[in-house]
């Protein structure tokens, strides 16, 4: 990292111990935080040594002693105490006392250290952050020897309500993406001008722009973007960087790839809904049921107008890898907009006793579109499921451990804890997970409310859920080793989906 330039940030002490410690500590002072995200206390539930107690300074300066000397430092130094946790009081006076013992156990290993923190913890819990807490955590460390990250501010901005962080420095961050989530997304008009606010705000502290996605291998635009706006002085004009931008990704100045990309950007890239997290929340890649989220906060008929403009020019254009990435994605943000209209046309059979209708819609659903997007996935490199299994596997030292990061590499993806604790949250559109996982839910559920239909019962949807578990369950342990290779021609299954279901689309408007 440093011979290219980047300052590393090390990790401090966070407060976070293991139960044991007490057998020889007994009277350290330990709280035990609660649960987190529906895990039970056997996956969460911390235990956190009170940065008051002497031990915290203890361990916390032998901690990052240890880390300087394996790794030099830049005096760089992050750690979270009460990040998605509520600290046990919200006595100003306490939380300054954490801070300024957090600060300390870093500066007995490095008298220059400076504190990086997340600021994400000021907007999961604005119940309890309220500015005297927020001010009293930030104001127990030396101004200038703290630097917050502002996590969301393209969205939720904490320096605006924080007179820019009560003086401590913070770098404005764009976060993008939750759960590396496949799906088209951005919040363009809200990224170009956010950096520029933020450094034009009254006393502002601003130092610097970031980025920080929970996943990044998903709408390369944004990033592009919000890494030339760190170099620049003032916001760019979106319609004319959006043509630049096909030119330079395609090194073609076709006039239907500018067009397509000026559409996007105002539409499907340019979210302006207040508070809008970045979750796919298609019916798609959910688990099935009649209360799923299809809203989009945008027109589908502008991303069937670019995806129109697009697939005009493709046999031109098929050698570059970049466009045939984005021809794989926006047939794949077009299918995904088919997919809620199917669900909506099966929920609507059924609701209304049609048997003939949902076989049609569900038919259609299970055994063509979502196929075909399986089909369309597993055509290019950047989609399959085998590379994310495999690259897992690869890190097992025999294949016990092999088997045990593969079945760890699928949970992330579907269930996320035993139980489906965070279900979905990791979603992916991938040729294979779509074939295994997300179609096999679909076809579920469609056979499920034909038997009821036909048999004249109520669906019940907690048993569905039960059975859906088991389907996927069963694809984390399946076994099955997935294609690391595309397989079929990009193009031509392109055209099969665009020939098939563009004129659905149009009609469907």
């Amino acid at each position: 990292m440093r011979s290219l330039g980047m300052i590393p940030v090390l990790p401090a002490f966070s407060g976070n111990i293991p139960k044991g410690i007490l057998r020889l500590y007994p009277k350290a002072n330990v709280t035990r935080l609660g649960p987190w995200a529906h895990f039970n206390c056997s996956f969460s539930c911390s235990y956190i040594l009170d940065p008051r107690d002497p031990l915290f300074l203890q361990i916390g300066s032998l901690y990052l002693s240890q880390v300087v000397k394996q790794f030099g430092t830049d005096h760089i130094y992050n750690t979270d105490t009460f990040n998605e946790m509520t600290p046990p009081s919200s006595d100003p006076a306490y939380l300054s006392a954490v801070s300024r013992s957090v600060f300390a156990s870093m500066t007995s290993a490095d008298p220059q250290a400076v504190w990086l923190m997340q600021g994400w913890l000021f907007f999961s819990n604005t119940t309890f952050w309220q500015p005297a807490q927020i001010k009293a955590l930030l104001h127990g460390v030396p101004l200038g020897r703290m630097i917050v990250l502002d996590l969301f501010a393209e969205t939720e901005p904490i320096f605006f309500y924080t007179e820019s962080f009560y003086g401590q420095p913070f770098i404005w961050c764009m976060l993008q993406n939750f759960g590396g989530n496949s799906g088209f997304f951005g919040t363009v008009e809200s990224v170009n001008s956010g950096p520029f606010k933020a450094r034009d705000f009254p006393n502002s502290t601003l130092v610097g722009v970031g980025m920080t996605p929970e996943g990044i291998e998903q709408n390369p635009v944004m990033f592009e973007l919000m890494s030339e706006l760190a170099w620049r002085k003032e916001p760019v004009n979106l319609a004319k960087w959006a043509s630049l931008y096909a030119l330079r990704r395609y090194g073609s100045a076709e006039d239907s790839l500018a067009a397509a990309w000026r559409i996007l950007f105002s539409s499907v890239y340019n979210c302006t809904v207040p508070h809008y997290r970045n979750h796919n929340h298609s019916p798609l890649v959910r688990r099935p049921s009649f209360h799923m989220n299809s809203g989009l906060w945008y027109e589908p008929a502008d991303l069937f107008k670019a995806w129109k403009l697009i697939m005009e020019v493709a046999p031109a254009h098929m050698s570059k890898e970049t466009f045939r990435y984005d021809l794989v994605d926006v047939t794949r943000q077009a299918l995904q907009i088919l997919v809620s209209s199917f669900y909506q046309d099966v929920a609507e059979a059924f609701q209304t006793q049609q048997l003939p209708e949902l076989l049609t819609a569900g038919g259609v659903l299970v055994y063509d579109l979502l196929p075909e997007l399986n089909s369309l996935l597993s055509s290019d490199a950047n989609f399959l499921l085998g590379t994310w299994l495999e690259q897992a596997r690869a890190l097992g030292l025999d294949e016990k451990e092999a088997e045990l990061y593969d079945m760890n590499a699928r949970n992330q993806l579907t269930l996320w804890g035993p139980n489906g604790e965070i279900l979905d949250y990791a979603s992916k559109e991938w040729g294979g997970l779509i074939e295994d996982y997300y179609a096999q839910r679909w076809g579920l559920f469609v056979q499920t409310l034909v038997e009821c239909l036909d048999r004249g019962q109520p669906f019940k949807q907690d048993a569905f859920d039960q059975a859906a578990f088991q389907v996927e369950k069963g694809f984390i342990y399946n076994g099955r080793r997935y294609p690391t290779k595309p397989q079929g021609d990009t193009y031509e299954i392109a055209r099969r989906i665009f020939l098939k279901y563009y004129p659905q689309a149009l009609k469907r408007l």
